[in-house]
């Protein structure tokens, strides 16, 4: 089902269309937590537990690169799509959206290639302890191999919510979700492979989720009357998309390497921090990508009425869209705050050692008292995105990851410890928020609007 976010009050508009997409991006971080959760759990020792946990969380960092590319292909054809869907220009999106999918898969079989053949080598890269790299890097091969399927599931669900169909992408989530913890279970708690175990079922959810979103994508495209041929692939269409996609490829890998630095200084610190700061990580993301899926969807009304050329619903769809990511936020710091031993409990097998628990509340302490901060960030970024305003977005994302690894960097060397590591979160993230903050101020995004 399609939505149009062009009509209608905005906020009640912008709620049920986010609602689908908080509920989606739940279900995601839950299946990637429950990698961690199960394989720390279920191993025969506390002490292996305590391996496994830190094996795949040293991969983690390199896996959120590949992850990074798929993303910015997302937001690239979301953006685009969503614009000539606005304008209600369903021939060019056809053409729009065939162009994706072949792009899609020849740099999703490139990334293959690259990964499979310097997977030890990244991993050496970052320093990994030598009693979990052989795990680690068994880990990262099996998620190597199912990349086509993570880029064709993202682009599809891209291309749905750039439809206003932020429904079908969550059916789709449960049932992969669904999927991987239970083969998780079989795999793991059944079998004992373990590491290899969660690898497995994370690369057989994943390829029936993206064979699925493509089939399902493709009977939706031909739903749409256009009343002529369209091109499969359109080198102007390409440009179009290649000027909003690489811009946020570029912003999400950039991301991803700052992170990769920041896991060079957490593995220095040792196997007890890198598994404490592994727990805590997926805890963290799981907030946070719960506050961005209001703006998300803010980003797919934003480019919608872009197209329909009503900038006045702008403002509107803005205010909201920062209202209920910031309530979240704060449901989310009343939870984590008490709770937090009870929450990386969840990662840890009976008997841990309390070093890892220590490790994991101190970041959450520091991270979440700030989350108010980073939801400001989000909303205002969503404008510029969905705009196409690609340069002062990729500016404040930019300036918090440099000002965030450098001080990751600075403050671990000053203090001799984690902390130092942790403190550079929030620094980040309200000098970023600042900046997203100025340019949507500025109304930088109403200029050099795309025609369509």
């Amino acid at each position: 089902m399609t939505t149009d976010l062009t009509e209608g009050k905005p906020s009640k508009k912008l709620f049920w269309f986010s609602i689908p997409l908080l509920l989606s991006v739940a279900f995601q971080q839950l299946y990637q937590m429950a990698d961690s959760m199960i394989v720390g759990r279920f191993a025969i020792t506390p002490e292996a537990g305590e391996l496994a946990l830190a094996a795949v969380g040293a991969s983690y960092p390199i896996t959120q690169l590949f992850v990074a590319v798929a993303t910015g292909v997302n937001i690239g054809t979301s953006v685009l799509v969503s614009q000539l869907f606005g304008a209600k220009r369903y021939l060019r999106m056809k053409t729009a959206i065939s162009t994706a999918l072949i792009t899609t898969a020849v740099i999703a079989l490139l990334l293959t290639l690259v990964g499979a053949l310097a997977t030890d080598a990244m991993m050496a890269a970052l320093q990994t302890p030598e009693n979990i790299f052989q795990d680690g890097s068994l880990y990262l091969r099996v998620y190597v191999f199912g990349l086509l399927f993570l880029f064709i599931y993202n682009v599809c669900t891209g291309i749905f919510n750039a439809m206003g169909d932020s429904r079908t992408p969550l059916i789709l989530l449960i049932l992969s979700s669904v999927s991987n913890v239970v083969l998780d279970l079989i795999f793991v708690a059944v079998f004992h492979w373990d590491v290899a175990g969660v690898a497995w079922a994370t690369f057989i959810a994943q390829g029936a989720a993206g064979i699925l979103a493509l089939i399902l994508l493709l009977r939706r495209v031909r739903s749409f009357d256009t009343g002529g041929h369209f091109l499969l692939f359109s080198p102007d269409m390409l440009r179009r998309l290649t000027n909003y996609a690489v811009p946020s490829i570029a912003q999400q890998s950039f991301v991803s390497v700052g992170n990769v630095i920041i896991q060079y200084f957490v593995n220095l610190c040792g196997a007890t921090v890198i598994a404490g700061y592994s727990a805590a990580t997926k805890v963290n993301m799981f907030a946070l990508t719960c506050c961005m899926s209001f703006a998300s969807g803010l980003s797919s009304y934003v480019a919608q009425n872009i197209g329909a050329r009503k900038l006045d619903r702008i403002g509107p769809g803005l205010k909201a869209g920062a209202l209920y990511s910031i309530g979240l936020a704060l449901v989310f710091t009343a939870i984590y705050l008490p709770f937090s031993d009870v929450l990386i409990g969840l990662f840890l097998p009976a008997g841990s050692a309390s070093g890892v628990t220590d490790v994991a509340r101190q970041y959450l302490y520091i991270l979440v008292p700030f989350y108010i901060i980073v939801c400001i960030k989000f909303v205002c970024d969503s404008v510029l995105r969905g705009a196409g305003a690609m340069r002062p977005f990729m500016v404040t994302t930019f300036s918090d990851l440099i000002l965030r690894v450098g001080f990751s960097a600075i403050l671990y060397n000053l203090m001799g410890s984690e902390i130092g590591i942790w403190l550079s979160w929030p620094i980040g993230w309200f000098l970023g928020s600042s900046i997203s903050v100025f340019f949507y101020k500025r109304g930088v995004w109403k200029k050099n609007l795309p025609n369509l």
